[in-house]
């Protein structure tokens, strides 16, 4: 019997480490189940989820070439069902996200909080070009206040 990638087996552990358990495939040869194929869920300790003598249903991911099997329960149990989402029209955007609230007044000693000024904030469907633009021009008028700022008291750090 020749093993395939991609078939499910029935096996036996053999073993189990901290980083996974060994299976004995119906073939004769052992694989391993590393701990991270062993549930969908995390699994702290393997102790958990499986014992040495018990029989599992496993699915043969890979043999890397040094000739190691690599097994996963996981991908050899059905997949857990997950809630269908609800599908947009072609063409229609998302819901609006709601607007934050205005960020509290700056005292000495706190950074700057930079907000985009609304008049530099593109409208409608503007193309990516076009917000790309407009932050620019955002981002150079903010730094250059910045820099006149800095220039005005004295420059930036003071030399010894």
């Amino acid at each position: 019997m020749e093993l395939e990638i991609g078939s499910i087996y029935e096996g036996k552990v053999t073993g189990i480490t901290k980083f996974g358990a060994f299976v004995l495939l119906p073939t004769g040869k052992s694989g391993m189940v590393h701990i991270s194929e062993v549930a969908n869920t995390f699994v702290s300790d393997i102790n958990d989820y499986l014992k040495e003598g018990q029989t599992v249903t496993v699915k043969l991911i890979s043999i890397d070439q040094q000739g190691r099997i690599n097994l996963s329960i996981k991908k050899a149990l059905p997949q857990p069902e997950q809630p269908a989402r609800p599908q947009r029209p072609a063409g229609s955007r998302p819901a609006p996200r709601p607007q934050q609230a205005a960020p509290a007044p700056r005292t000495k000693g706190q950074p700057p909080v930079f907000s985009p000024d609304q008049s530099t904030l593109p409208k409608g469907d503007d193309s990516f070009e076009s917000k790309l633009k407009a932050f620019m021009q955002s981002s150079e008028s903010r730094l250059s206040d910045v820099k006149s700022r800095n220039d005005r008291s004295g420059g930036g750090r003071r030399r010894k």
